[in-house]
């Protein structure tokens, strides 16, 4: 496995600082965030470090040149949007960015895309059904073109009241999995598999590597800690946001040790990402840094 990072928490750096940092701190990789310049939408979206946009081989090239005096690897190229929003220009708009993404990573000889599927948030599973089957079967065919694989996050968007009650992301579960890659049995189509969501769901994050081994083409190392006593409070139907924290991997409730064993029997060899989204370290871009810094630290003791 190759341990990482993703771009997002550094927003203000450029791609070659990125890069750069990386190789310094001992990370060997790092998802590079590619969404459209402009307003960030949320925390962590609207950051561009490589710009899909028009992309060629010319910027291809110069990426790869700051790859090779780096010596610092792309796990994949991220971009997570709604592609199945209620408003259907706006989800297209989304679902054509995304191509983008899947050709900018052919370009680039990057295995993976990762980003949402998206939803619906106010309507149900089953409701959001037949706009997936719409907007996902020629996104992936397309991937497939472009020799390129689709991983999707299993994090639900369900955070606060704009996206209660379902969520803005269909792939949060392994029901939900299981019928997705049904209705899509493309070997391009898996999980960017982030164990902290099942967490603070309330569900096992270790024993879905089991069954979904194959399907799992990215990871992204974040933890999460669960205030059993404010959900006491509250409920699972309060707002999640207001029973669970993130938290840099090993600050919060997964069991990394566990993690990382069944995902190496699996035979799982790619990257690992370190996902910032621990407030406690999101006040300069020092912290934020920091953070990156003691995440590889912890992590190393599992991924050599």
């Amino acid at each position: 496995m190759k341990l990482g990072f993703v771009s997002a928490i550094l927003p203000d750096l450029s791609l070659e600082e990125v890069l750069r940092f990386a190789a310094q701190t001992g990370y060997d990789c790092v998802e590079l965030m590619c969404w459209p310049k402009g307003k960030a939408e949320r925390r962590y979206a609207g950051v561009t470090h490589v710009d899909v946009d028009g992309f060629d081989e010319a910027a291809a090239a110069r990426v790869s040149e700051l790859l090779a005096s780096t010596g610092v690897g792309i796990s994949g190229l991220g971009y997570y949007p709604n592609p199945l929003a209620p408003d259907r220009a706006e989800g297209d708009v989304y679902a054509r960015h995304i191509r983008k993404v899947i050709f900018a990573a052919e370009m680039l000889g990057v295995p993976v895309a990762n980003t949402f599927i998206g939803r619906d948030w106010t309507r149900s599973v089953d409701d959001n059904w037949p706009r997936f089957r719409e907007v996902w079967p020629p996104l992936i065919a397309f991937a497939e073109e472009h020799h390129v694989k689709v991983a999707i996050e299993n994090c639900p968007m369900l955070f606060t009241k704009d996206e209660w009650p379902g969520g803005k992301n269909l792939a949060h579960s392994p029901a939900v999995w299981r019928r997705m890659f049904e209705e899509i049995p493309s070997a391009s189509f898996g999980l960017n598999y982030d164990p902290s969501h099942l967490v603070w769901q309330r569900m096992d994050p270790v024993a879905p590597v089991a069954e979904f081994a194959p399907r799992i083409f990215h990871v992204h190392a974040k933890d999460a800690r669960l205030d059993r006593g404010r959900l006491d409070q509250v409920g699972i139907l309060a707002h999640p946001s207001e029973y669970h924290t993130p938290k840099l991997p090993g600050l919060g409730d997964v069991d990394w040790g566990a993690f990382l064993s069944l995902l190496t029997d699996s035979g799982y060899d790619g990257p690992v990402c370190v996902e910032v989204e621990d407030r406690a370290f999101e006040g300069t871009p020092e912290r934020r840094k920091a953070a990156l810094v003691q995440a590889e630290r912890y992590l190393r003791q599992f991924v050599i």
